[in-house]
């Protein structure tokens, strides 16, 4: 069965964005960069919230820009094919290789699951994760956390008052102070 990923980079106070929704604290230096590269090679479809899908949305044009370099034309030579399902009650549409969700989070993640398909189901988004965890559908989070307190704004974790046990599998220090956390939840 496919696994459930949530990953997204996080303040060392737990926050995706900070409290002005910005998150220019969290751009990635070139091996943080060339770490998502290699993260996004084991995702088979990507769900994601509409705000990340919006910030997203940048990735289906760089290609164009002469100003880029090997590292983001391949990130991009990636990003763009993979299947992506986005949650949002606003948008009337989306681009390139992504859907709007017909359904729940829980109803899209069980649908994805009972397909055939290699890669991880991977979440971006902590409302849409927040959601996915309400439901006991995560399987593993990913934290990028930087070195960094912003004081307020999206929390990484969903909010609800529930234990959920994990297992440290893996870390990983980078030489800017940014580290890599990766659990797997226990059943």
């Amino acid at each position: 069965m496919r696994s459930v990923t949530y990953s997204m980079n996080v303040s060392l106070d737990g926050y995706i964005v900070g409290p002005d929704g910005g998150f220019d604290w969290s751009e990635p230096d070139e091996d943080v960069f060339r770490f998502w590269i290699d993260e996004i090679r084991t995702v088979g479809v990507h769900l994601l919230g509409r705000r990340l899908y919006e910030t997203m949305l940048y990735w289906e044009t760089a290609d164009q820009d002469p100003s880029l370099g090997d590292a983001e034309l391949e990130w991009t030579a990636l990003w763009n094919p993979l299947p992506k399902v986005v949650f949002s009650r606003t948008l009337p549409a989306v681009q390139g290789n992504a859907r709007l969700a017909s359904g729940t989070p829980a109803e899209e993640i069980n649908r994805l699951r009972a397909e055939s398909g290699a890669g991880d189901i991977a979440i971006g988004g902590a409302t849409l994760a927040a959601e996915a965890a309400a439901s006991d559908l995560i399987d593993e989070y990913r934290a990028i956390v930087y070195p960094v307190l912003v004081g307020g704004g999206i929390p990484f974790f969903p909010q609800r008052e529930r234990r959920v046990d994990l297992e440290l599998v893996e870390t990983r220090t980078f030489n800017s102070g940014v580290v890599y956390l990766r659990h797997r939840v226990t059943r």
